[in-house]
């Protein structure tokens, strides 16, 4: 194989950030090296990988099909570094890691757990929190946040992107009935997480090229997402959350899914850190978790 994997890291962080300067600084990397990279690539394979505008890229047909090979590649290298470090267990040290509070329990703490469990000498200090983490008032090695990182002197590697999904519980949904558009979303009681003190009460939904926005009337409101779901889950009402939040709830029944033909806005989640040379224990830890994201993309809307 003649592709360098660098440029396959180039061309794969382009499709998780959907923009070539966003892959170049999540990568380290300036515009202009990932410009080359991804042109280097696509000469190699004689093939068109991405179609390119001046504000964002889509893939091509033939990029769709390249996709999952270039996963795997990445994921084979990310997998043997891992059995290095495990087989000479020399990773030790304080991690301090933050992350919103219900990925944090229903997906982050997990994770860790199975990563402590081949690296005995690592420590954790873990915080849950909506809130966004300073990392220069507090200690904090490595953060996962939601949505577009505006501070340019941290370091944002693409993770996952998460649809969010409206929900209710059967009994809700038989006591007040089944919305049967997004417009009858404004009818019912809608659950909603607070941000920056400001109810998230306007709901984005697309199905094909069609998109709605809808205003619903909050009848709950909490600056706690693990409570929106709660809430949901007693039947007070309708929640438009992250997927991979309440995937165990519609699993099981607890929950059922509102508008199954329609899909709620998308999130961001990134993985963020300061300095480009990490510890070794905090590289395995980002590498760790970048071969986990997987759980969440299976656990999306079909």
């Amino acid at each position: 194989m003649s592709e360098s994997v660098s440029d396959i890291a180039v061309f794969v962080a382009c499709v998780d950030s959907g923009r070539l300067s966003l892959a170049a600084r999540a990568l380290g990397i300036t515009l202009a090296v990932a410009s080359a990279a991804l042109k280097r690539l696509e000469g190699e394979l004689g093939a068109r990988l991405v179609l390119r505008t001046t504000r964002s890229l889509r893939l091509s047909a033939e990029g769709e099909r390249y996709l999952p090979h270039a996963r795997a590649v990445l994921h084979a290298l990310n997998a043997g570094r891992l059995a290095l470090n495990r087989e000479g267990d020399a990773l030790d040290g304080l991690l301090r890691i933050t992350a919103p509070a219900d990925l944090g329990r229903n997906r982050l703490a997990g994770w860790l757990d199975d990563f402590a469990a081949l690296h005995p000498r690592v420590r954790f200090q873990i915080t849950l929190d909506d809130a966004v983490a300073d990392f220069f008032s507090a200690p904090v090695d490595l953060a996962l946040r939601y949505g577009t990182l505006t501070d340019s002197s941290l370091i944002a590697v693409p993770f996952a992107q998460l649809a969010r999904v409206a929900c209710a519980a059967p009994e809700y949904l038989a006591r007040r009935g089944v919305p049967r558009s997004p417009q009858e979303l404004a009818e019912h009681d809608a659950l909603c997480y607070v941000r920056q003190h400001r109810p998230a009460d306007r709901w984005t939904f697309s199905r094909g090229a069609e998109s709605v926005d809808v205003s619903v009337a909050p009848r709950w409101t909490f600056n706690d997402a693990e409570m929106v779901r709660r809430w949901a889950v007693r039947g007070r009402g309708i929640a438009y959350r992250v997927w991979a939040d309440v995937a165990d709830d519609l699993a099981a029944g607890r929950l059922q899914r509102v508008l199954p033909d329609w899909i709620g806005e998308a999130t961001s989640l990134h993985l963020v850190y300061t300095e480009r040379r990490l510890s070794p224990a905090l590289r395995a830890v980002v590498d760790f978790l970048l071969e986990r994201r997987a759980d969440l993309e299976n656990c999306g809307p079909v």
